[in-house]
């Protein structure tokens, strides 16, 4: 097909600065569209309008904040007369594990991602309804579909976009107005630090621009409602898959002992899936006539009650709410019953305790979280389970929504869940029991006119709960999703949703977490994501958008036997991560090297030995060995912050890091130096920067690479970098470079002093290689330790295997008079002083 022209466009794109929404700006305004570079770094908006221009384009800078987002398309309006393509690119990070997470840092996040691209959308929406074209892209991610550890803020907004865009699409698809979203991988200011060089390489943003492009044009594919995650030039749709489920009559056996008994036929994706992607997504009235065939509901033994637990509901005062709280007194168990109208949750509280339960009220809004859980404590002593049911829907055309509803759906929908998940979290933590059920909603997985906010909201509970799950999991901390859907009619009562809900907060549920679950008149079923097979483009070529649309059939086939089910960010990313080999011979060289560190001036035998790639490594450890490593560099018992798991601010200290990596940074092969003499080795430097917050557990790969060597004429140095990423995700925790000295090994040709061939200029690595030349003036600190006389015996236990540390015998033949201490101890006690006296770093250089 003949190359897309975007003249005549006019595309905002938001967060505009850097990372993607540069790429996305750079490429629309070569394909000759006008461009508004939005940022709120007024210097990185102008200096892409600067390139844009410089090569003869037309672009604008615009500051403001995408939660104004009048002022925002006002720029593309005064400058160039229309908008047709709006890119909802702008995002921040607020990373904090769940315990540790701020309102600030959750309402920040909702501001620039959930917030922004609501406001942005509203200003252009009635221009795209005036000219019958409009094009809005939105940018979820893999933690907003999967969940991630320690971004339940951020997977929550995320996730909210995916609904956002549903509801948009459905509502603008009569005025061709098309919404679509993605989920990139790409490389930028938020991931740079958690991931190497060579991955951000096949990570670049130049792998997701065009398929923007391709979706936005107006002869281009049509996305409309649709979501694709994107990277590496790897492209692949996704969407909704849903088991066919089980059935229960609907009477007062239908209980969760009878859902636990049916169990497996829930969540048996085997037989028959559906994928429903919109509404109505099944047949009410089919649901009723195939649960009015089941003669009796089978109940697991024993039964699932509730004795002696407190359960916590929001929104209890009527609905589903009230069914819920009835539900649970009747199996024993404590209720709050929250509501904001004092004479419904006290109508509520009445029924229980007439009928011989428990139940207090908890007047009040959901958002206050911290009152309710107050309730749980100080009427029953404890609180087991949160059942976040608050909720109201204001259904509005989304050019007649307001900020003020927007506003009021969020808060109490996802904010209230938020804010209960939160109250309730550190009692859980502390007695290592939960359970948390939040409501989704039909209009949160498929969309719906008219409840744009609503659909946001509720799609942002899927994210915030799977991000729940995954921190909560070693916890015994369990949340899931229940979609309900209820009526006033018999079989589609709100009690017939309680069951489910009973069983997926009971002790009886042990293992499922993280889910999502449909449930009406008598009927449950799972629901899954499922990802087509996608295609794979060479990362040794540009992508176009028209090789995007060529492969469209491709991209978007479930059908073809090769869609898959992620569960995880992880295993989404596996598969992105496959195509980073995908090279085409025919693109030619492009002059880069097998391996990240060649050197022009490295000699033979050097250059040959960097292309080698060792295997990976492993490394799993548990909080013993971190408290092992603590004491082994000095911790005390009076430090119960490094020696006692259960403190709460149990860490590891920062020099762990040069632990998981020392079985590959030592097994590195070296045979390949002359005379090379193991014996003759000695460890002159270390270079360790923390990339990422330390797991107290885990299981981590290494990977190394030799980086450079220099031939001193008798001897070598030789520098290893060994990375070491946690093995589930792929982030990077820590990067060690070793330099080792090794007498004998020289004159092989090599060059003698760390130099760029071109500049003739010492290579700088960055802090690794900087001179640190200390300040003319006294120490700022000047700390003293006695080391132990075990000290090197108890520090071995870390993973150091060196006789020379332990055996007299071995010492002697070293010269010396008994074992020495590791030189990496030393570090470790160093470093920890460093920290007790100047707070955290987040790199460390020794010689």
């Amino acid at each position: 097909m003949s190359q897309l022209s975007f003249k005549g466009h006019t595309v905002v794109v938001t967060g505009a600065g850097g990372g993607l929404g540069k790429a996305y700006s750079l490429l629309f305004a070569s394909r000759g569209a006008n461009v508004v570079v939005n940022d709120v770094s007024q210097a990185a908006a102008q200096k892409v309008v600067d390139e844009i221009t410089k090569a003869g384009g037309k672009a604008v800078t615009n500051t403001a904040s995408v939660a104004d987002g009048e002022a925002v398309i006002k720029t593309a309006i005064e400058a160039f007369g229309n908008i047709t393509i709006l890119l909802n690119n702008a995002g921040i990070l607020r990373d904090k594990g769940f315990k540790n997470m701020t309102d600030q840092e959750w309402d920040q996040i909702m501001l620039v991602h959930l917030k922004g691209s609501y406001s942005c959308a509203k200003a252009a929406w009635p221009y795209f309804q005036k000219q019958g074209f409009g094009r809005i892209v939105n940018t979820a991610s893999a933690a907003g579909l999967y969940g991630n550890f320690g971004q339940a803020n951020y997977s929550a907004a995320k996730m909210g976009l995916v609904g956002f865009t549903k509801a948009l699409a459905a509502e603008g698809a009569r005025y061709n107005i098309k919404t679509m979203v993605i989920a990139p991988m790409a490389a930028s200011a938020m991931t740079e630090t958690i991931m190497p060089p060579e991955m951000l390489a096949n990570l670049k943003p130049e792998f997701v621009a065009p398929f923007v492009l391709a979706i936005t044009h107006p002869e281009g594919a049509d996305a409309n409602g649709r979501i694709f995650e994107v990277g590496a030039g790897y492209i692949a749709e996704i969407r909704w898959e849903r088991s066919k489920g089980a059935y229960f009559k609907t009477d007062k056996t239908f209980t969760p002992s009878a859902v636990q008994a049916k169990w497996e036929q829930i969540t048996d994706f085997d037989a028959d899936p559906e994928h429903p992607q919109s509404l109505p997504d099944f047949d009410i009235q089919a649901k009723i006539a195939e649960s009015s065939k089941v003669s009796s509901n089978e109940q697991a033994s024993p039964e699932v009650r509730f004795d002696g637990k407190t359960v916590v509901i929001t929104g209890a005062g009527s609905g589903l709410g009230r069914a819920y709280a009835v539900h649970y007194a009747r199996l024993g168990a404590n209720v709050v019953v929250n509501d904001i109208d004092n004479k419904l949750a006290k109508s509520v509280v009445d029924t229980i305790t007439k009928a011989g339960g428990k139940a207090v009220a908890a007047v009040g809004s959901a958002e206050d979280g911290e009152a309710i859980v107050k309730a749980a404590l100080d009427n029953f002593g404890g609180v087991h389970v949160l059942v976040a049911n608050a909720g109201v829907a204001r259904l509005s055309a989304f050019e007649k929504l307001s900020e003020k509803d927007w506003d009021e759906i969020l808060a109490v929908h996802l904010r209230s869940t938020y804010k209960c998940a939160k109250a309730v979290w550190p009692h859980f933590l502390k007695q290592k029991f939960g359970r948390i059920v939040t409501m989704g909603s039909q209009a949160g997985l498929y969309g719906l006119p008219g409840l744009a906010s609503y659909a946001t909201a509720k799609a942002g509970i899927i994210g915030f709960t799977k991000t729940l799950a995954i921190e909560g999991k070693k916890y015994n901390i369990l949340a899931n999703v229940v979609i309900p859907a209820a009526a006033s009619i018999e079989a589609v009562k709100e009690e017939y949703i309680a069951p489910l809900v009973g069983f997926l907060s009971s002790d009886a549920n042990e293992e499922t977490t993280g889910s999502l679950f449909q449930t009406a008149a008598g009927w449950i079923a799972q629901v899954r994501w499922q990802r087509t097979g996608g295609h794979g483009f060479p990362v040794n070529r540009p992508l176009t958008p028209e090789a995007i649309i060529s492969k469209w059939k491709l991209i978007t086939d479930f059908d073809d036997g090769r869609a898959t089910n992620p569960g995880s960010t992880q295993e989404a990313f596996m598969q992105i991560a496959e195509n980073f080999g995908n090279t085409d011979e025919s693109a030619g060289s492009d002059g880069s090297s097998d391996s990240p560190y060649a050197d022009p001036e490295d000699a033979d035998v050097v250059a040959a030995a960097k292309k080698e790639a060792p295997e990976q490594t492993e490394y799993s450890y548990t909080e013993r060995d971190v408290i092992l490593y603590n004491l082994g560099v000095g911790a005390t018992e009076q430090e119960l912050q490094w020696t006692y798991e259960n403190h709460e601010n149990f860490a590891a200290l920062p020099t762990f890091g040069v632990i998981p990596q020392f079985q590959a940074s030592a097994g590195l092969s070296l045979d390949w130096l002359p005379n090379f003499n193991p014996a003759k080795l000695l460890h002159g430097e270390q270079y360790l920067e923390i990339k990422a917050p330390i797991p107290t557990s885990g299981e981590l790969v290494n990977e190394a690479r030799l980086m450079e060597v220099l031939d001193k004429g008798k001897a070598a140095a030789v520098t290893v970098v060994v990375e070491t990423k946690d093995k589930h995700s792929g982030k990077v925790i820590f990067e060690n470079q070793s330099t080792m000295f090794i007498r004998g090994s020289g004159g092989f040709g090599g060059k003698r002093t760390g130099k760029d061939q071109l500049t003739a200029i010492a290579i700088d690595r960055g802090p690794a290689t900087a001179e640190n030349k200390p300040p003319q003036r006294r120490p700022d600190a000047v700390l003293e330790e006695k080391t132990l006389t075990i000290q090197a015996a108890l520090y071995r236990l870390s993973g150091d295997t060196n006789p020379l540390h332990i055996l007299p015998e071995f010492a002697a033949v070293g010269g010396f008079d008994k074992p020495i201490l590791h030189g990496l101890c030393s570090m470790g006690i160093s470093g920890k002083h460093v920290l007790k006296s100047f707070g955290e770093y987040k790199d460390i250089k020794v010689r």
